[in-house]
């Protein structure tokens, strides 16, 4: 495996290098970081830890130009260059001429006590960040390379290395009994899982989910500049760890949320990502990789644990943090039995708005009609088709096909094991029953929840709406009015009454919503 030593030579080339520039020096298990007045400067240091090799100058070099590139892709103006270190350890220059000893990436500095972690342990996120969080990562996701069916990237049989690997680390540094036998159950679920999801992970591959991600996707790795989130440190050592399936990179994102308490905002960053890409296929390995990711940060947590000693207090508080980071693996090996709700009411009702609402709260997949019937035809969500009444999106066949298509999705979401909402008008009975009968077949409950407003604040709604998927109108809503078939005695026992002009109804139901759930 190499020596995991940094040489002698190292370790005087870098003091000299501080304290010919004035550096403040940070250190991490992989390299230096020499802090300037406005730049930085990554070193790699001479390792190899089988994962990640460093050993050779030649290998620095290109990982070097790896890391630039990869991180130009969404921090271009945070990574600057690949600089040499010429003359010798004892005497170096960084961009010197003459034959280069060693290399650093030059890195504008950011401002300190800026990155999302340091927000989130405050408790300071919220979620316009979020919001934007997910469209940064969606819109990257869609735009980087995918793989090809003869990369070795992103085949089961890898993923299951990778996912086997953390049990190895985890296992021998584990002393208490109850944590070995949590571990135990986790491998035992993950053992019987993963042959199932085998042929549906080698689909995406060949769909073009696997992707050169970005490989270290949570919250210490992004930060705020001008009020807009940067996310940097791509994994630039090992592309195993970053040519994953796009689902994989999101639940890495999601487990720090949710490490962090921020369940909500982790079903708000998903819900907006699935909306912005179509890929509700993903969620049915959503499961799988997110004991992974768990796993992976567990994993992390013992080998900081393991590097503590003498200090005692760092260590109990890394292995705290594997406890959380272990039972968050052991929450998604629980099976949990999902629920259908559709949503019921005309536009300008409030349905979307609350629907989100309730996505966040009880852990489910909003799926909105306005966004997936312009899916569907090829149009963007935002986009204006100039459709009317009966006419282009909305005549009575694109109707029946877009309802068809969100009873897919909803089975999806089902079958993957999460609560659905679909988001729509749901004014025809034949609509209404279609869903009925998929929860029927799935066997899990179903509601209906309807949402009620005066027509003067249904038009006031529609009205003022800005930036939004939907295109309706009060002529629209008028058309509604006259066209809705009423839900029938049969589906009241169904039906979840919402008033969404009255706040104090309003924040009754959502405080006491999880009870559909049980």
């Amino acid at each position: 495996m190499g020596n995991n030593t940094a040489p002698n030579s190292s370790f005087t080339l870098i003091k000299a290098l501080s304290e010919a520039n004035a550096c403040e020096l940070i250190e991490t298990h992989i390299s230096w970081l020499l802090l300037t007045g406005q730049y930085a400067y990554k070193i790699k240091k001479p390792v190899n830890f089988g994962f990640l090799d460093f050993s050779t100058l030649e290998k620095r070099r290109f990982c070097c130009h790896e890391e630039l590139r990869l991180n130009r892709r969404l921090a271009a103006d945070l990574y600057l260059e690949v600089v040499p270190i010429t003359g010798t350890p004892e005497q170096p220059q960084l961009g010197g001429t003459g034959i280069a000893i060693e290399y650093a990436v030059k890195m504008t500095r950011f401002p300190s006590g800026q990155l999302l972690s340091e927000y989130a342990r405050l408790g300071q996120l919220n979620a316009t960040e979020i919001d934007q969080l997910a469209d940064s990562v969606s819109g990257f996701h869609q735009t980087i390379e995918r793989t090809d069916e003869n990369s070795p990237y992103g085949d089961s049989i890898n993923i299951k290395h990778w996912f086997d690997e953390n049990f190895e680390h985890i296992r021998p540094l584990l002393f208490d009994d109850a944590q070995k036998q949590q571990l135990q159950h986790i491998k035992q679920w993950a053992d019987s899982e993963g042959p199932h999801l085998t042929d549906l992970m080698q689909r995406r591959k060949l769909h073009g989910y696997v992707r050169e991600c970005h490989g270290d996707l949570h919250l210490g790795n992004m930060t705020v500049i001008n009020g807009k989130i940067i996310l940097f440190d791509c994994i630039e050592f090992n592309p195993m760890l970053r040519w994953v399936d796009v689902i994989s990179e999101v639940a890495f994102l999601f487990i720090d949320l949710l490490h962090f308490g921020y369940d909500r905002y982790a079903y708000r960053f998903l819900n907006r990502y699935l909306q912005h890409t179509g890929d509700y296929q993903g969620l049915a390995l959503l499961r799988y990789y997110l004991v992974y990711r768990a796993l992976v940060r567990a994993k992390v947590s013992l080998l900081r644990m393991a590097q503590q000693q003498g200090n005692d207090n760092a260590a109990k508080q890394a292995l705290d943090e594997y406890a959380t980071f272990a039972d968050l693996a052991e929450r998604f090996t629980r099976h949990c039995r999902p629920v259908l709700f559709i949503t019921h009411g005309y536009s300008g009702s409030g349905k979307s708005t609350i629907a989100s609402q309730l996505a966040e709260k009880i852990g489910a997949f909003q799926i909105r009609s306005d966004i997936e019937r312009k899916r569907l035809f090829g149009y963007q969500a935002l986009m204006q088709t100039g459709s009317d009444i009966d006419d282009g999106l909305y005549t009575q066949e694109a109707s029946l096909q877009t309802y068809q298509h969100l009873k897919e999705l909803a089975k999806t979401v089902l079958e993957a094991g999460f609560p659905a909402i679909i988001d729509a008008a749901f004014l025809k009975s034949e609509q209404r029953n279609l869903f009925q009968q998929l929860a029927d077949d799935c066997g899990v409950s179903f509601h209906i929840i309807t949402f009620q407003a005066s027509d003067q604040e249904l038009c006031r709604r529609i009205r003022q709406r800005q930036n939004d998927a939907s295109e309706a109108t009060v002529s629209v809503l008028r058309h509604q009015q006259q066209s809705a078939q009423p839900l029938s005695e049969q589906e009241q026992p169904a039906v979840i009454e919402i008033n969404t002009e009255n706040d104090d109804a309003l924040e009754n139901v959502l405080l006491n919503f999880d009870r559909y759930l049980q």
